[in-house]
């Protein structure tokens, strides 16, 4: 019974060993490293113009009040207000009393008095009509009354608030780039600065004129752009390669060393607009690839893959 029992123990054994020696071969998974997708960009040259953005309202300086040569009567009146005049049109038709008591035609009664007592009142200069006094036919009016005025278009100014801070931009001779409400642009100077200041708004009243002949009503608002330096050539890169800290203190671009890893570079920015920013320091090559897109949150060394 006993060597019954010692065969079976000793199949038993052969048996676990057997099971432990045939376990099965299992293989450890290989863990890959994400790649983060981005554009490249390279730096260019250039300049970002770092303009002062300024307000301002049209303002004639010199109007030419028209008055009635002599007492008569208004005959005609051929101008509206705001109406453009030429120097010569003729704006007013006068009649004397003399005339108007012949009747309308003192021809009929003597034709030596034909156009008697008829005046013909003309614009002494080109410009706007800003006021009309006397607009009505057959009002009756005193020599010297005024008729209307005439805001000269020659004499066309922007009156430009400026911040006293800023106000060594806006010197005599300096340019500007004067933009209508419908965005119509065209190129000014600066021509005096007046000797009063805006009391709540500490801004200086500073004149600007154009070469153009323009007509434009008095009053309306305009923007005038003014360069607060002068435009060099820049290393310049898009505005959205560069990084920044949440307090906009340090700057900083993804630049490439090789074709899967990145390296942050610091840096010095200078001008700015809406799609490219100036890099003052450090200098790089043109063969330098930086991330364009795709770079936002990554490590000072991260892997990526260059998306064609």
């Amino acid at each position: 019974m006993k060597t019954i029992l010692f065969y079976i123990l000793s199949a038993s054994s052969v048996c676990l060993l057997a099971s432990c020696g045939t376990t099965s071969e299992t293989q450890t998974p290989i863990e890959l490293t994400p790649k983060t997708p981005v554009e490249i960009t390279h730096m260019g040259q250039g300049s970002v113009d770092d303009a002062l953005t300024l307000f301002g309202t049209t303002v004639y300086l010199k109007r030419n009040i028209v008055t009635a040569p002599i007492p008569a009567f208004i005959n005609g009146v051929n101008i509206k207000l705001g109406d453009r005049v030429t120097k010569g049109d003729v704006m007013y038709i006068l009649q004397s009393k003399e005339s108007r008591a012949l009747g309308n035609d003192p021809a009929k009664i003597d034709s030596t008095l034909a156009g008697f007592g008829i005046i013909k009142v003309r614009a002494s200069a080109s410009g706007i009509i800003s006021t009309l006094d006397k607009q009505q036919p057959g009002d009756y009016v005193l020599e010297g009354s005024p008729l209307c005025t005439i805001a000269e278009s020659s004499d066309l100014a922007f009156q430009v608030n400026v911040p006293f801070e800023y106000a060594t931009y806006a010197k005599t001779g300096t340019n500007c780039t004067i933009t209508l409400p419908d965005n119509s642009s065209f190129n000014a100077h600066f021509t005096k600065a007046l000797t009063s200041m805006n009391v709540l708004a500490q801004t200086q009243t500073i004149l600007a004129t154009s070469s153009q002949n323009l007509f434009l009503p008095e009053n309306m608002i305009v923007k005038v752009k003014v360069s607060q330096s002068k435009a060099s050539s820049q290393q310049l890169i898009p505005k959205s390669a560069v990084q920044s800290d949440e307090m906009m203190k340090e700057y900083w671009v993804m630049k490439l060393i090789n074709d899967s890893t990145a390296i942050k570079v610091g840096v010095r920015i200078g001008n700015r607009d809406t799609k490219n920013i100036e890099v003052v320091s450090p200098k790089f090559t043109p063969s330098d690839r930086i991330i364009r897109s795709g770079g936002y949150g990554l490590p000072d060394t991260a892997l990526i893959s260059i998306v064609k």
